[in-house]
């Protein structure tokens, strides 16, 4: 082989080289940006869960959607209501209603369901109360104490107190004491107040499951609306 040759021999071995040595660094900065670019989003999800502000729904049946899949009780469809408003990603609802909960029942519960971040407390509780006839003095003692745990965890929560109405057959004093908790409630922990959350629902049998007690899926769409009325103000 001639000098030549052996010079443009050596001269393509070395453009080769330079060459495969270039797509590698090309492939492995390529590597390297996605990499770093599924790490940032990843990131990204992170801030953003932990950026979220978290609406505890806490109540009875009449919050955990009694005779209804779950999907169909009104916390579900707040979240609904969130999401169309483009504000899913912002708050998540939780919803902590437990069927045949008491104001005891609740004020035993709390401090587990507190184990979580609260941002707005929206508190349902008191129809069983109501319906079994218990001292209202208790009941109200109940709720208070509730309260009073949420903001000593929480002190920048927001407090919707969503209220009832008891009905006549439970005598005139009765009613006419269970009727101040709420508004006392919420006049004395300076929260938001609700009158009568189930307003346009109770006694509208098309709007109740067949017990007259608990809002079917309609029924659950109005009391939504309901609590939205006040809700809409904090977001």
């Amino acid at each position: 082989m001639c000098k030549s040759e052996m010079q443009l021999l050596l001269i393509l071995s070395l453009m080769i080289v330079i060459f495969n040595n270039g797509c590698t660094s090309k492939e492995q900065s390529a590597s390297k940006e996605v990499v770093t670019t599924d790490v940032k989003k990843e990131e990204i999800k992170t801030n953003m869960a932990k950026s979220k502000k978290t609406i505890l729904c806490f109540g009875n049946s009449l919050t955990a959607g009694y005779g209804l899949d779950e999907d169909k009780a009104w916390p579900y469809l707040l979240q609904q209501k969130l999401a169309s408003l483009d504000l899913d990603h912002s708050y998540t609802v939780v919803n902590a209603g437990l069927s045949g909960e008491t104001s005891a029942g609740g004020l035993g519960r709390i401090d587990w369901v507190l184990n979580q971040q609260v941002d707005i407390f929206i508190l349902e509780l008191g129809a069983n109360d109501m319906l079994r006839g218990l001292d209202v003095t208790e009941t109200r003692k109940n709720l208070d104490a509730i309260l009073d745990k949420v903001k000593a965890k929480y002190p920048d929560v927001q407090i919707i107190i969503a209220g009832l109405y008891s009905p006549p057959n439970m005598g005139v004093d009765y009613e006419k004491a269970f009727n101040k908790i709420y508004p006392d409630l919420a006049k004395d922990d300076n929260s938001r107040l609700i009158p009568f959350f189930l307003n346009n629902v109770a006694q509208i049998d098309s709007l109740n499951l067949p017990d007259g007690k608990h809002p079917n899926e309609q029924g659950q769409v109005v009391v939504m609306a309901n609590i939205w009325e006040t809700l809409k103000e904090l977001i």
